[in-house]
């Protein structure tokens, strides 16, 4: 089940370097790209870590500027997704990561796994970001349903807005979480990439439910729910 076949990552691959020379300093291009060819021959994953970890420091946080031309070919190739409010340190990990040789499944899946374990909010923010274009994209889902748990907004941001991932592989009742927190978190769920192709039973009884219940204890509803309802309620 394929989210974007090799030619459209290869196509994705290439844009992406290309934005990032233009918004990295020469000399934090030079590194990264010295550090990639270490990682692409290295058994293990230290050159990975400490490449992924270090990379603020040397691309900075900077947002990226991004031209309208790279913003559509983007759009084109992966609808939904976009780098829209990206940093740079965001984008270079991205890039990073989408380096790394997955010829063996077994060493692939535990360098990227290595990578989700402790890290820390910026780094998690990436990694998710990072998910429609990990091979093996199956193996990812129970990470990706860990990440809806978070507590951390940026988090839950890099899996809900902009990113085609979670529409495409997660279970209905995985789906349905996401939108339901989504919306208890104040999330803006017009950045939910198949958040009305994707809408069921299930989520809209329960979407009901809490309309009872914050109207029961006169609270404001979020209107966007009410759409949603009334949506899957035409198509029965």
């Amino acid at each position: 089940m394929l989210l974007i076949d090799i030619e459209g990552i290869k196509s994705l691959n290439d844009l992406f370097l290309q934005i990032i020379k233009q918004n990295l300093s020469s000399d934090a291009l030079q590194w990264l790209e010295t550090k990639v060819e270490l990682i692409k021959t290295e058994e293990k994953s230290i050159q990975l870590n400490l490449t992924f970890s270090h990379l603020p420091r040397l691309a900075g946080k900077q947002p990226i500027v991004l031209q309208a031309e790279d913003e559509a070919k983007i759009a084109q190739l992966l609808p939904g997704f976009s780098l829209k409010e990206w940093t740079a340190d965001r984008l270079s990990r991205v890039w990073l990561l989408m380096q790394v040789p997955n010829e063996n499944k077994e060493a692939y899946i535990k360098k990227i796994s290595g990578l989700f374990i402790g890290s820390e909010m910026n780094e998690q923010i990436a990694l998710y970001s990072t998910l429609p274009f990990l091979s093996y994209a199956e193996e990812w889902v129970s990470r990706c349903e860990d990440g809806i748990r978070s507590n951390i907004g940026t988090v839950l941001e890099a899996i809900m807005y902009h990113n085609p991932y979670p529409a495409h592989f997660l279970s209905e009742g995985a789906w349905n979480q996401l939108v339901l927190k989504a919306f208890f978190t104040d999330k803006d769920v017009n950045h939910i990439v198949g958040l009305n192709e994707r809408s069921n039973q299930a989520l809209t009884d329960t979407l009901s439910d809490y309309v009872q219940e914050r109207l029961a204890a006169h609270r404001t509803v979020n209107p966007e729910i009410y759409k949603l309802i009334e949506q899957k309620n035409q198509t029965i």
